[in-house]
C-alpha cells in the first residue's frame, strides 16, 4: 500500500480525478439544486418552474443558497465516483484477459457498469440526503422560535429526539382545544400532550425537514438507518445510471475507433495500431453517455430525492414494524422503492438533468485528460 501511495503516476491520477470530480460538481451544482427543489416541490396539479425556484431561493437564501450542502456531495461524489470507475475498470480487467486489442464489448460494460453503480449508491446515499435536505432548505421559509413563537416548555424526551426543537404554540393549543370537549380528560392537557412523541409539533405531524437537516438532528430523530433511506431506489437509479453510461460511452468509443480506422493504410488489426482518440472526443462522447444514462434512470431519482424528503421518526418506523406495516404499490415499485403518489412526478425535471449529467460528464472527463497531462 505504501508503494502504490508513493506511486507518482497514481497520486497522479487520483489528484486528477478528486479535482476533475469536484469541479464538474461545482459547475453543475445549481442546476442540481433546481432539480431537486422541482422533484419534490411540484404536485401532480402543478409543476414548479425553473424561474419559479429561482426567484424562491433568491428571496429565502440569496445566490449563495443554489450551493448549500455543495461540500456534502462534493465529498460523497469523490467517493462515489472513485469506487464506480475503481470497480468498472476491475471487472473490464477480467473481460479484457486473453484478448489480443483488449476490446470490452458494450454488454461487458453495461454489465460492469450496473454493479459498479451498486457500489456507488451505498456510499454516497448519507451524503445525498443530506444535501437533499439542505437544498430543500434554501427555498424554505426559516421562522425563528425566539420571535414568532412563544417558549414552550419542552419535555425531556423530545428535547433527547431532537434538540433545541420547540413546538408549534398555535398547533399545540388547537390540538388541546379539540380534546377539551371529551368528558373525562386530563387536568392538564397541555403537558400531558408535550410528553407523547407523537405530539412533538402540536399537531401530530412529524417535524418539517427544515427541522431536522443536520446530521446530528438526522440521526437523533430518525437513527443511522436513515441516512440510507430511498436506498431500493438510490440502488435502481446509480446501477441503471452507470450501466447505461459505461455502456453508452463504451459503443461511442467503438463507433470513433472505427470512424479513425477508415482510410488506414494497411487496415489495422487492433485498436493499438489505431491510435488513442482526442481527449475532447472522449469528453463528447462521455457528456452524451451522461444525458443519455441520466433520462434512463431519472424516474428512480426522482423517487429517492422524494423520499429522502420525509421525516419518519424512530418510534413512527417501530410503530410500523410493530404493526406489519406493508409498503404501498405494486410490485415493481414496492421493488424500486416508487411510492404510488409519485407516479404522475417520476418525469420532473428529466430535461434538467439530462443537462447537467451531461455537462458534468463533459467537465469531469475533459479536466482529468488535461490534470493529467498538466501533472505528467
Amino acid at each position: 500500500m505504501e508503494e502504490l501511495l508513493n506511486n507518482k503516476i497514481f497520486a497522479t491520477h487520483a489528484l486528477a480525478g478528486v479535482g476533475s470530480v469536484a469541479l464538474g460538481t461545482a459547475v453543475t451544482y445549481p442546476l442540481d439544486t433546481v432539480i431537486v427543489i422541482i422533484q419534490a416541490g411540484s404536485s401532480s396539479s402543478k409543476q414548479l418552474t425553473t424561474t419559479e425556484v429561482f426567484n424562491r431561493v433568491q428571496s429565502f437564501s440569496g445566490t449563495s443558497g443554489l450551493y448549500n450542502g455543495f461540500w456534502w456531495l462534493a465529498v460523497g461524489r469523490t467517493l462515489g465516483v472513485g469506487a464506480r470507475f475503481g470497480i468498472y475498470e476491475i471487472l473490464t480487467a477480467f473481460y479484457k484477459d486473453g484478448r489480443e486489442d483488449n476490446h470490452v464489448h458494450a454488454s461487458e460494460a453495461l454489465l460492469a457498469g450496473l454493479i459498479a453503480g451498486f457500489a456507488e449508491s451505498l456510499i454516497t446515499s448519507p451524503f445525498e440526503l443530506i444535501k437533499v435536505r439542505a437544498q430543500i432548505t434554501s427555498a424554505s421559509h426559516i421562522p425563528k422560535s425566539a420571535s414568532l413563537r412563544k417558549k414552550v416548555a419542552v419535555a425531556p424526551l423530545i428535547q433527547k429526539l431532537l434538540h433545541g426543537f420547540t413546538p408549534d404554540t398555535k398547533a399545540l393549543n388547537y390540538s388541546v382545544s379539540l380534546l377539551s370537549t371529551l368528558t373525562s380528560k386530563h387536568p392538564n392537557m397541555m403537558t400531558a400532550l408535550q410528553d407523547y412523541p407523537w405530539m412533538m409539533t402540536g399537531s401530530g405531524k412529524p417535524p418539517s425537514v427544515v427541522s431536522v437537516r443536520k446530521p446530528p438532528e438526522i440521526i437523533s430523530l430518525e437513527g443511522w438507518g436513515s441516512l440510507w433511506r430511498g436506498l431500493r431506489s438510490g440502488v435502481v437509479r446509480d446501477s441503471v445510471f452507470s450501466g447505461f453510461f459505461f455502456g453508452t460511452w463504451q459503443s461511442l468509443h467503438r463507433a470513433m475507433l472505427d470512424w479513425k480506422a477508415v482510410g488506414m493504410h494497411p487496415e489495422p488489426r487492433t485498436d493499438d495500431e489505431i491510435g488513442p482518440l482526442s481527449p475532447f472526443a472522449v469528453s463528447v462522447a462521455a457528456g452524451v453517455s451522461g444525458s443519455v444514462a441520466a433520462a434512463a434512470s431519472h424516474c428512480f431519482d426522482t423517487a429517492k430525492c422524494r423520499s429522502q424528503c420525509v421525516v419518519l421518526p424512530k418510534f413512527l418506523s417501530m410503530e410500523r414494524k410493530l404493526l406489519k406495516w406493508k409498503t404501498p404499490g405494486k410490485r415493481f415499485e414496492r421493488a424500486t422503492g416508487i411510492h404510488p403518489a409519485d407516479r404522475n412526478l417520476l418525469f420532473r425535471g428529466i430535461g434538467l438533468r439530462m443537462a447537467r449529467s451531461g455537462i458534468a460528464s463533459f467537465v469531469m472527463v475533459g479536466s482529468y485528460f488535461l490534470a493529467v497531462d498538466r501533472l505528467a
